[in-house]
């Protein structure tokens, strides 16, 4: 059941090895679904979704979207398409998102800048180099923040992915052989251990989104951990009512078998500090 997460760099070619793996090793390919869901779950258009991806969103936009919602949402259908397993995952934080699970190999696919521009140029039919220049660093910009903001990592940091392959040297074809030579290693080989850790990882995505949906407790910020479906609320809350929401919220999600609340209430001091706030 290989996991394959790769980067998604404008220009690098990424799309065209992911394509190519998918076609060769007989897996499935992330397309546009988390796209279209996340907008779904927002009731906003995929549109909007796109352009705050791309860094193409307006002032008022940008303002105005709830971004951690969007993370939250976005990690749910992450987890939940590696869970399903036999997939190639491109771009979205899936190299961050799952990075703990040992059996999912993460990809870089990079090329030279130049490179990336021409290809920008080719592939709008224009001869504005300065217009491609830009948007080519305008997408890394925007890729770079997001993955800064939501994972607190240095988009790039070859620390992050156990494979980098630079198609300016390595022919697609190349590519794709060292990726499914590397899937075929011991070290990447689906377990019990690893496939109970990704299945707990898409539960926690399910409840944290769970309790993003519900206006009673859409600001808690916890901490949720899972075994198997025993699932454990840690973390500071405002007040009884939330900490009781937060569990009742939690309990209805499918998969959940218990719920262990250990939220504590907030010191009445804090409290009143958070409410002028």
């Amino acid at each position: 059941m290989p996991v394959i997460a790769m980067t998604q760099e404008m220009g690098s070619l990424a799309k065209d090895v992911s394509l190519q793996l998918a076609q060769t090793a007989n897996l499935a390919v992330m397309r546009h679904e988390v796209q279209e869901h996340v907008a779904d779950r927002m009731h906003v258009p995929s549109s909007l979704i796109s352009r705050l991806r791309e860094g193409k969103a307006g002032l008022v936009e940008r303002l105005t979207t709830d971004k951690e919602r969007v993370a939250v949402y976005t990690a749910q259908e992450v987890f939940a398409l590696a869970d399903q397993g036999n997939i190639v995952l491109r771009g979205w934080g899936a190299t961050c998102l799952l990075r703990p699970v040992p059996h999912v190999v993460r990809v870089r696919v990079t090329r030279p800048f130049r490179k990336r521009v021409a290809w920008l140029m080719d592939h709008l039919g224009t001869d504005d180099e300065a217009f491609a220049e830009a948007e080519v660093h305008r997408s890394d910009s925007a890729h770079a923040s997001r993955m800064h903001e939501q994972f607190g990592v240095t988009w790039g940091d070859p620390l992050l992915y156990d494979l980098v392959l630079n198609t300016d040297r390595v022919s697609v074809d190349s590519c794709v052989a060292q990726i499914q030579h590397l899937a075929s290693r011991p070290e990447f080989q689906e377990t019990a251990a690893s496939k109970a850790m990704l299945a707990n990882l898409a539960l926690n995505a399910r409840v944290r989104a769970a309790l993003k949906d519900q206006e009673s407790t859409r600001d808690i910020n916890i901490s949720i951990d899972s075994d198997a479906g025993q699932m454990v609320l840690s973390g500071i809350v405002l007040n009884a009512q939330e900490s009781a929401e937060a569990a009742r919220v939690a309990g209805t999600v499918p998969g959940v078998t218990r719920v262990d609340n250990q939220l504590r209430l907030m010191a009445t001091t804090r409290r009143f500090a958070a409410a002028k706030h």
